[in-house]
């Protein structure tokens, strides 16, 4: 007798499927009250990132921190503040005001005979009210962003509908095939790749599909440790629910607070302790996605298969265009018993990159290492909030030490922050062996204070660039993975590249800085971060992205990926051919082609339309020209 195919469903079943233990526990399944509601610009900035109450802002002259939710709530921050006008050359405006909610909105194009269907024959809930289609409208990118602070957005969605389960989003998507309606899939909206931002050329009616009320916890195996979510729980949800059972799956993006499961998955994530729980492809075990051809899914949930290619890797990275993404099963892990924070001092860049290398060749990373350099260093000091003045004395002793008797230049000195993760003595073992290769080249620790404020700070970070935006300053980070022998040359490469374009667009203030966040045993991930103050400047935006774009010429140049775990989205997908092959971009126009023949999932994600093809002419014209440190890096290759 055959096994009866143990599936991964909406409905739960009373007795566990043949062939699982006792231990898959169903009775934990049930709806997840969210930190963020059905309206969520109710509880999230409609123009910007973020809680509605969490906010840097200028007082009498010093930039403070508002809210509850983090370790700066309620800071006032003068050496932040005195960066910013070193810096930027800036006073702070506390005049200006941020953006109101138009009175206004695009008016939705209306596909009658989908809309009667969707009404008559589900119970789907939808809206077209114009709040609820503009903050669904866009992610995260600084495009997106400043268009929405300008009110430029020509096209909004023009439906948004929110399924509770697989079995209505294969009702919609149907619908949608059937009537030839546009889906958008939106989870968190945290997309920095601009894969959710509204096609503003689709003349077909758009339908926006908000995975939110789809976040149940299906079923629980605790002997395999294996759990399925619903794609669209949040992040900080999920970890919530199953740490109340003693478990976590460990991955912690930095947008981890707001997106989700799903989202996750269609831009093959990667999160801040993925040494030791792993990228999400190492986390997924089985994923369910549905398509107008009908639903996706491996049909084993084994450990691995050998099944011919893993349909698995056809979703993750899929970016929304292939489908719709309804149920995921994860690896979990215990609790660990032990959690502690690091840091550590290299006197520059080079000595901390031979570090992280030396670290990911012997195989014994902490649960998360990130390398900043000196740039990001300064700026992570000035994020400090005033002290007392015996804190200031002390600091003071410190730097004293650093400088006089340690004999590090304050120009060039750099930082790692660490954390450890596992029983006691792991962890104290683990230390001990990243302290003592540290010291070979040349570091030391500089506290477990400075790592835990280091890493939780990298969720407030994230809240500047509306500040600086307010404030006339554009800014946004880029990432890539590189090889370990190009690492070091790649930074130098692209910050030279930014500085050689700033200059040519005659901006004087900005800052370019680089940090090493995720290691492998081939290579590293890094981190740029780049904003510059827009003084006569037209169209900041525009010239911001020309800049980009020549900085990700620089980095392909230099042998680095076209990104590492943001995604290609719509604001690389320049590049896509190239990086997988015309042969490669042919087999996923084919898979496309079967599994959406309509094209209904029309983000314009990955391969661009044929009007994107060429490139901007001012970055075309910058790309014909290399710099001096492309040509040295291709004489050495």
């Amino acid at each position: 007798m055959a096994a009866k195919r143990n599936t991964v469903t909406t409905q739960i079943p009373e007795t566990p499927p043949e062939g699982t233990s006792l231990a898959l526990d169903t009775r934990l399944s049930r709806h997840v009250e969210s930190v963020i509601p059905k309206k969520r610009q109710e509880a999230l900035k409609w123009y910007g990132w973020g809680y509605n109450d969490s906010q840097f802002y200028g007082q009498q002259g010093i930039i403070c921190f508002k809210g509850d939710k983090y370790p700066l709530s309620g800071c006032e921050l003068p050496s932040f503040t005195n960066w910013v006008k070193s810096k930027f050359n800036l006073d702070l405006d506390a005049k200006r005001t941020y953006p109101q909610l138009p009175e206004t909105y695009p008016k939705p194009v209306q596909n009658a005979p989908f809309l009667n269907e969707l009404r008559g024959c589900t119970k789907v809930e939808h809206s077209q009210e114009g709040v609820d289609r503009l903050v669904r409208s866009h992610g995260q990118t600084l495009n997106d962003i400043y268009s929405l602070w300008h009110n430029k957005f020509e096209r909004i969605p023009d439906l948004v509908v929110w399924p509770r389960c697989h079995d209505e989003v294969v009702q919609l998507v149907r619908l949608a095939h059937k009537h030839n309606v546009m889906l958008l899939p939106f989870g968190g909206g945290t997309s920095v790749s601009g894969a959710v931002t509204c096609p503003q050329k689709e003349e077909r009616m758009i339908c926006v599909l908000d995975t939110s009320q789809m976040n149940r916890m299906l079923w629980l195996n605790r002997e395999n440790l294996t759990v399925c979510f619903e794609s669209g729980i949040v992040g900080q949800d999920l970890e919530r629910v199953l740490r109340e059972q003693g478990l976590t799956v460990g991955h912690e993006p930095d947008s981890y607070e707001f997106s989700t499961l799903g989202g996750w998955v269609a831009t093959r994530a990667s999160g801040m302790k993925k040494n030791v729980y792993g990228n999400i492809e190492d986390l997924v075990v089985r994923v369910r996605m549905v398509t107008p051809s009908g639903t996706l899914e491996r049909e084993c949930s084994a450990p691995r298969v050998s099944c011919g290619p893993d349909f698995n890797h056809i979703i993750l990275g899929s970016e929304g265009t292939l489908g719709v993404i309804t149920e995921v099963v994860l690896k979990v892990r215990p609790v660990p018993p032990v959690q502690r924070y690091g840091s550590l001092v290299f006197p520059d860049f080079e000595q901390g990159v031979l570090f992280m290398r030396e670290v990911a060749r012997r195989r014994c990373q902490p649960a998360s290492v990130r390398l900043m350099d000196n740039e990001q260093f300064l700026f992570g000091q000035a994020l400090k909030p005033e002290k007392s003045w015996l804190a200031s004395c002390l600091d003071a002793i410190k730097q004293r030490y650093v400088t006089v008797w340690k004999g590090i230049d304050l120009t060039h000195i750099c930082a790692a922050t660490l954390l450890f993760e596992g029983e006691q003595k792991d962890v104290q073992r683990q230390e001990a062996l990243i302290y003592e290769i540290a010291a070979r080249y040349k570091g030391f620790p500089a506290g477990g204070q400075n790592g835990e404020r280091g890493y939780l700070f990298t969720f407030v970070i994230a809240y500047i660039r509306d500040f600086a935006l307010h404030q006339g300053i554009v800014a946004e980070s880029f990432e890539t993975s590189v090889p370990w022998d190009r690492c070091s040359l790649l930074c130098r490469c692209v910050k030279q590249r930014v500085v050689s374009e700033c200059a040519r667009h005659n901006i004087l203030h900005y800052t370019i800085s680089a940090r090493v966040t995720q290691t492998y045993d081939a290579g590293a991930c890094i981190y740029f971060y780049f904003g510059f103050r827009y003084l006569n400047i037209p169209d900041p935006v525009e010239v911001f992205e020309a800049i980009e774009h020549c900085a990700r010429e620089e980095i392909l140049a230099c042998g680095g990926s076209l990104s590492h775990h943001h995604g290609v989205g719509k604001i690389r997908s320049h590049w896509y051919r190239n990086a997988v092959t015309e042969t490669g971009s042919a087999l996923y126009s084919a898979a496309k082609q079967h599994l959406d023949p309509r094209n209904i999932f029309a983000a314009g994600n990955l391969l661009p339309a044929q009007e994107k093809l060429k490139k901007p002419a001012e970055a075309a014209a910058a790309a014909t020209t290399p710099t001096a440190a492309t040509a040295a890096l291709k004489a050495k290759l």
